[in-house]
């Protein structure tokens, strides 16, 4: 299956060896083109971690804040995903010494691999192929912006920070999400724009909150329910669905978020 992008309005097939298809985003390093959000499994497929290539094997992304800043689940959970920063990778020649550096960093693409697979996140894809994936964090229905401004955001947040990292409404996947759209959620009580924060609630609460599970009895039946569930939550909460979002520019983030510092 090609990926399409759309560039000044038209569709634009990129080419090559990329693997892109319903089960597998895989894309070789030679495909890679600046402004694409690009993330790589963690953990045995646990978690992801996500950025943005800006080229010349150049990887911008967000880490976890070092010296216990992070907000996460309270849980076991923390340490697996917060561990998978590639933050913690060891010397690199491209690199330096990474371990004391936290929030907006600027990698290699090995440094931002750890040795793992290179994916490419989809944009602007059907209502039937997101669904068709079922795994979140890998696609989503918004379109994305120009390079251009891709790269302008990813660069000013690099200077400027992108707050504190929160598992689940200000992670990597966040940032790469806000600087392809510049959608940012403006409510405080629902999750951010991360597919995989977002699957991962909707997993949890696809059978305990839903009324149609007194439906029936059998498993199959609850598993039907649980996944219809799921699918329907996972579209509702998509960044290109929601209605809590909006177009925000990326001085202006940086500017509410010192002032929201500063109080």
């Amino acid at each position: 299956m090609f990926n399409y992008n759309i560039i000044n309005g038209e569709k634009s097939v990129r080419t090559g060896e990329m693997k892109m298809g319903v089960l597998s985003n895989r894309i070789c390093r030679e495909d890679l083109k600046p402004g694409d959000h690009i993330y790589s499994w963690r953990y045995a497929y646990i978690y992801a971690h996500h950025g943005i290539y800006i080229g010349e094997g150049k990887v911008i992304h967000f880490t976890q804040s070092q010296g216990g800043r992070e907000i996460g689940t309270g849980t076991v959970l923390d340490r697996v995903i917060f561990s998978s920063s590639s933050s913690e990778a060891s010397n690199c020649a491209a690199c330096g010494d990474q371990s004391g550096r936290y929030g907006v960093i600027s990698s290699c693409l090995d440094c931002f691999l750890a040795d793992g697979e290179l994916y490419l996140f989809q944009y602007a894809v059907s209502p039937a192929l997101f669904l068709a994936k079922p795994r979140g964090g890998t696609c989503t229905i918004a379109a994305s912006d120009p390079t251009s401004e891709v790269l302008h955001r990813a660069s000013f947040l690099l200077h400027n920070g992108f707050g504190v990292y929160h598992l689940f409404k200000n992670n990597c996947e966040d940032f790469a999400i806000y600087c392809k759209t510049g959608l940012l959620v403006i409510t405080r009580i629902s999750v951010g724009r991360s597919g995989q924060a977002t699957s991962f609630l909707a997993a949890a609460s696809a059978i305990v909150s839903s009324p149609l599970r007194y439906l029936t009895t059998s498993f199959s039946g609850l598993a039907a329910v649980g996944y219809g569930m799921y699918c329907f939550s996972r579209l509702v909460s998509d960044i290109g669905v929601r209605r809590d979002v909006e177009k925000v520019a990326v001085e202006m983030l940086v500017s509410a978020s010192a002032g929201c510092q500063e109080t």
